[in-house]
Formats: C-alpha cells, structure tokens, sequence
C-alpha cells in the first residue's frame, strides 16, 4: 500500500520532500476524507483501488501505472526530469511551485542535469507539523487558496538559521523579491512598473549579472530597492561543505557590487534552486546573512513557454496570502507585461507592499 503511494513520488534515494512529509501524505491520503483538487478523497483505499484498476485504461491510468511499474523496476521516475512533455497525461495542472530551475547564466560545470519541477511533489497533502528544516529542495503545499502553504519547514524553525519563507500574520502584507540570473530585456518594465507604484523589491543576482548589466544593478540600487546575493555561479549549494568554499560563492558577488555602486551589498541570500541544507543555512548566518525562501512562485523560467497573463493571474492572485513572500524571475516576459496590473491588483484586494527589510525588522 505504501509502496503505491511513493511511487507517486520519487523512490526514497530521489525523494525532494522530507521522509516525514511523504508518510504523512501517504496517512492523510489514505485516512481522511476530505477533498483534493475539488475532488472527495474517499476513505476507503481498498475501494479506491479496486475502482482504478477495474476503470477504463484512460491515459491518468496509464500515466500513473506507468509511475508505479518504474517504481518496482528500480528505476524511480528520475528520468522524467528530463522529459516534463510527459505530464501532459494528466487533467490537472501538474506545474509545481517548488523549485525554480538554474538560471540559465550560471557557469557551474560541476552539475550539468537542471533539475525541473515536475510537480509530482505538489501531489502530497502534507500536515504542517515539521519541527526542524529538512534538506534537499525547497518545497510548498498549498492547501487552501489564499492561505500560507506548508513548506519544508516552518516560520518558527528557520528563525534560529535567520531564514525565512513568509510572514505569520493575518495583515495583508507582501514582500516581492525577483530572481535575474541573465539580462534579457524584461528588466527595466519591471522596474519601471515598480517606481510607479513605489513599490521596492529585492533582486537576488548572481555575479555575472552585475558584470555584464552594470547600469542596471545602478539604477536598482537608485530607485531603492535592494540588490540581494544569489551566488556566483549558481551552483547546488547543498553539496558545498566548505565554509570558505561556501563564503566564496557570496563573497565574489559582494566585490563585484561594490566595485559598481560603490556600497557595501545587503546581506540577503537566496539558495539557488531553493537546495539547501541545515548545514548550508547556519553558514550563511555564521557569514552574516539572512536565507530567503518564498511562499509563493510560479512557472515563468521558461522562455520559450511563458505562460499567459491569465495563466499567471490563476497563480498570483488566487494564491496571494497575508505575509507572503513573492518569487518572480525578472526574465518573465510575461512578468514585464503584466506586473503593472498585478500591482494595481493586489493594492485593489488590499495589500500592501513592503521591502523585505521588514519582514527582517518582524
């Protein structure tokens, strides 16, 4: 029965989501009768069962015994990493906010198989219960629109690392932070829709970005918003284990912002690809810095796949919350275009928008 469920996960040496996260989807799928994606979940998994093997060979059939027979073979379902087309099996929307994949600048060399979301992770109904950060990759479940998600951590046990993922509060506030690993275009829209709500954000660039965009992490830094650490080269940063290996990574970038504007640069971090570990998060604090997770994102990395302003709009309004901390990457064409009215938006339900600053100040 349980071997049923993991397998619509990764096998256990692939997992993304923490083991205890898993067995307490596989308890509250298998034990609670509520609803998942406006479906009941029936109560009865023998029933469930039976009523999937004797139904017609649909292709979510078909695509979900695949995933249990790659299982028993041994071979997980890591390849489909590489082939995300697959999941065009499924009615529901398979797009995971999780992880975003490299920013397509970075140089690291020592990883060449890009992670990519493909949202299997978002199938679990996890209980947010976790009392300690779990490593591997950043991860939500969001539960109820409008509501803070369950992440692979909680608020309270990512304070003693100083990280953070949102704000618990029932204020209708927002903090928006944008990820640029290259320059395409997009960025100056974005900054100019902010100077028209004067709105600040915070950029979390890697080093070649300040390199080549100079004017840019200028005007950033004019117009007030904060430029934040992303690392050099955009490396899996969980596999780091040095402490000067690791200190380099942010230290490049600092020199580099210095040597545009002429400042010290504001010791925010954002792990690439949201991979982390315990260990990773209490050396960036031992370094001085603050770890910034978020609490809301979506699939807009692609370029050749932007998703619609009304796809976008699905995401970022229906799963705006009270403290939420907004990830966007600032190559988004669709961000560019559409940032101005989501802005308007969300001031229109009642946030308001604060530099990430005060949610440190909290």
């Amino acid at each position: 029965m349980c071997r049923f469920i993991i397998a619509l996960h990764f096998p256990p040496d692939k997992q993304n989501l923490p083991f205890p996260v898993m067995l307490q989807s596989i308890f509250t799928y298998i034990f609670t009768d509520e609803t998942f994606r406006g479906k009941p979940m029936k109560p009865s998994f023998s029933s469930r069962l039976k009523n999937f093997l004797q139904g017609a060979f649909s292709p979510v059939r078909l695509g979900l015994l695949l995933l249990i027979a790659s299982y028993f073979a041994g071979t997980g379902i890591g390849w489909l990493s590489r082939h995300p087309s697959f999941f065009s099996f499924f009615p529901w929307n398979m797009e995971s906010s999780v992880s975003s994949p490299a920013d397509t600048s970075s140089t690291d060399t020592s990883s060449t198989d890009t992670p990519v979301s493909t949202g299997l992770t978002s199938l679990s109904c996890a209980i947010p219960s976790l009392t300690a950060p779990s490593e591997g990759n950043w991860g939500l479940s969001f539960q109820q629109d409008g509501q803070l998600p369950t992440g692979n951590a909680t608020i309270e046990s990512l304070k003693k690392y100083d990280a953070y993922y949102a704000k618990d509060t029932d204020e209708k506030v927002i903090f928006l932070t944008f990820d640029a690993g290259y320059e395409n275009g997009n960025t100056p829209a974005i900054l100019d829709a902010l100077k028209k709500h004067q709105v600040k954000a915070t950029f979390f660039v890697v080093g070649t970005y300040i390199e080549s965009e100079p004017e840019l992490i200028q005007r950033m830094t004019d117009e007030g918003h904060t430029v934040g650490n992303h690392t050099w080269h955009h490396p899996d940063m969980s596999k780091i284990a040095s402490l000067d290996t690791f200190g380099k990574e942010l230290e490049d970038v600092e020199t580099a912002y210095k040597n545009v504007t002429g400042k010290e640069m504001t010791k925010y971090y954002r792990p690439p690809q949201g991979k982390y570990s315990e260990s990773n998060l209490q050396m960036a604090k031992e370094l001085g810095y603050k770890s910034f997770f978020w609490s809301l994102a979506y699939v807009d990395w692609y370029q050749n796949q932007q998703p619609s302003k009304e796809e976008a709009f699905e995401k970022l309004l229906n799963r705006i919350h009270p403290g939420a901390l907004v990830l966007l990457h600032s190559t988004s064409a669709t961000n560019a275009q559409i940032l101005d009215e989501l802005l308007t938006r969300w001031e229109e339900m009642g946030y308001q928008i604060l530099p990430l600053q005060d949610l440190v100040k909290s």
